[in-house]
């Protein structure tokens, strides 16, 4: 159960210093937790929504097998060989340090808009405690004669034909009351952006048991095979637009939790010998089975509203992250004891938002110790923590004005997209090229006891950094500026955005060049190449698994003291038992002890 490689069994893995997960089920668990987040209910029904339903999932699905899945089982083999965070690996080639430092940005970003979601689905929660949920009817103060419910609807079926009509002629400019409860009430929104005014087996898995529920409820609704339909009919025309694929390659990052460091830092907890290859595999195709899964449970709902309101499915839901805050909150309406559900529906949302944070929290702070290193900051991680939280929090107030939904989707479409693809290629490039691919496959065959798979050896050097490449210059060329519902965000705050995206990559260029300027040498060529070469802290963390090429070299002292000792053959060195050891030197550099009986 500990998930070590076979004939590895009997090693002394444990890292007494950092800390190792108790089994391999509290990694894997605390993984897919960490993968399985917010997006996976929202974000990947959204993009389906967005770019043509079904046909989103065949640029889905290639970039899941040729840069999703690859790129996983990059990050995991890279922090469990190190056992460092995402600043302290980089001791492979420190120039590229930088890496690091931008994982760090984009986990803060990403960090700072998930607390403001987690917080919404909190002030959720808590609504739902009532015998009506607050969102059902029309008939509340700050509901607006446009407002339309699909039980208003139902209702009104039966009424005179005159209250029909008037409720047709309202569903081309109907807003349900979900939506009027999240845009009016919840976030009281302007119309500027400038207008501020052991619990993871539990977490990891109850949202399946909510999802399941929702699923089962929603087949059996009317209208509800017309919405998988339009979520699984692809519609071929959006294949040929760049976006799509950008959307798709964003998505496989923004939801695996590549290029954040997460992955890194979990997998910097595991002993060396674990099998993080069989855990990538696991994890990456449960978190996408997960997507799909939701989607599933969307579109359900969202084709049963359209039958009732007589529209088509692309016309039900606004697009956004509102979604599970619209579309979601409307289904419970229809289930009996609705506060219930709702109840645990956002209560599942807490669980999958927490599941994240909690790790994202934990990139920063792994990263911090790591490289400070000392005893004092070791000893004073909690206090670490506690200055990041409350940093975070700070940093998140803005977020939670009239204005701060314009900002939420600000942060989520430029701090975590074209940044995540520019890191991942970069890492991608620096370990294969740079430190060298024969060398990392050896890395993985020293801790796994094989080689990685010809099919991620190619994917690896040739096929996911291309693919990135591409992605990333298609989704420049045809990129268009956000807009939120018919809000179109104004050109300074177009350029905060790009700011942001940049933010994180400018790490990469600006350490490099601090990082050759520090370097000795006599040239640049030669300041690059020293600048690029792994350092002598590279390698595994504990001393028992540097073996082979890692092995410590002797000291000058050590040397001259052993020559000393074989010019005096005369005065073998004996223990009690009349036993001669006669010590050389092995061809790595390493000592070791032949003992043979006089």
């Amino acid at each position: 159960m500990n998930g070590a490689v076979p004939g590895e069994t009997g090693k002394r893995d444990e890292n007494v210093k950092r800390g190792n997960w108790g089994n391999q089920i509290e990694f894997v668990l605390t993984s897919v937790g960490y993968a399985v987040g917010l997006g996976n209910v929202w974000r990947f029904p959204y993009l389906c929504y967005r770019n043509g339903g079904g046909a989103f999932m065949f640029p889905y699905f290639i970039m899941l097998v040729f840069c999703g899945i690859p790129l996983f089982f990059m990050e995991l083999s890279f922090g469990q060989f190190a056992s460092q965070g995402c600043l302290g690996v980089w001791k492979i080639s420190p120039m590229f340090k930088g890496v690091g430092y931008g994982m760090m940005v984009v986990s803060t970003y990403i960090g700072i808009y998930y607390n403001v979601v987690i917080c919404i689905a909190f002030y959720y929660f808590f609504s739902s405690m009532t015998r009506v949920l607050p969102w059902t009817y029309c008939n509340n103060p700050w509901n607006t004669p446009d407002c339309t419910g699909v039980l208003d609807v139902t209702n009104s079926s039966a009424g005179s034909p005159l209250n029909l009509i008037q409720t047709l002629n309202q569903t081309f400019k109907r807003t349900s009351p979900s939506e009027e409860y999240w845009r009016r009430y919840v976030l009281k929104l302007t119309n500027d952006i400038g207008d501020l005014g052991e619990v993871v087996y539990f977490t990891a898995t109850f949202p399946y048991v909510v999802l399941t529920i929702l699923f089962v409820r929603g087949i059996t609704l009317e209208g509800a095979v017309t919405g998988i339909m339009y979520y699984l009919t692809p519609q071929w025309d959006k294949i040929l637009d760049a976006k799509v694929w950008g959307d798709a390659a964003s998505q496989i990052f923004y939801s695996l939790g590549c290029a954040w460091g997460g992955l890194i830092t979990m997998a910097s907890y595991n002993k060396f010998h674990n099998n993080c290859y069989r855990d990538s595999i696991i994890i990456s195709i449960t978190n996408c089975a997960t997507s799909v899964y939701a989607g599933f449970v969307i579109f359900s709902i969202l084709g049963f509203m359209a039958k009732h309101l007589g529209v088509d499915v692309s016309k039900v839901a606004d697009h956004g992250p509102g979604l599970a805050f619209v579309a979601y909150p409307e289904a419970l309406t229809l289930l009996p004891v609705s506060p219930l559900w709702s109840v645990l529906f956002f209560f599942m949302l807490i669980l999958l938002g927490l599941g994240t944070q909690f790790c994202l929290l934990e990139t920063l702070v792994t990263a911090i110790v790591d490289e400070v290193g000392n005893e004092w900051i070791i000893r004073r991680k909690t206090f670490v923590t506690l200055g990041v939280a409350i940093v975070g929090f700070l940093l998140g107030i803005p977020l939670t004005t009239q204005a701060g939904i314009y900002w939420l989707l600000l942060m989520d479409n430029y701090a975590a997209s074209f940044s995540l693809v520019v890191i991942s290629c970069i890492m991608c490039v620096s370990i294969m090229y740079i430190y060298g691919h024969r060398n990392y496959f050896k890395d993985i065959e020293m801790m796994l006891g094989f080689p990685p798979p010809m099919f991620f050896q190619i994917c690896w050097r040739f096929i996911s950094p291309v693919i990135i490449f591409f992605i990333l210059v298609f989704t420049v060329i045809q990129y268009r500026p956000i807009t939120y519902n018919t809000y179109v965000y104004p050109s300074w705050a177009i350029t905060i955005g790009f700011l942001m995206a940049l933010s994180s990559v400018i790490c990469i260029p600006i350490y490099a060049v601090y990082c050759v300027l520090r370097s000795e040498g006599d040239s640049l060529l030669q300041r690059l190449k020293n600048a690029t070469r792994p350092s002598r802290e590279w390698g595994p963390a504990l001393a028992e698994h540097r073996t082979g090429r890692y092995a410590p070299a002797l000291s000058p002292s050590t040397e001259s003291q052993l020559e000393v000792q074989l010019l005096n053959p005369e005065k073998p060195k004996t223990d009690e038992a009349g036993v001669a050891v006669a010590i050389t030197v092995g061809s790595n550099g390493s000592t070791h002890s032949q003992d043979s009986k006089i």
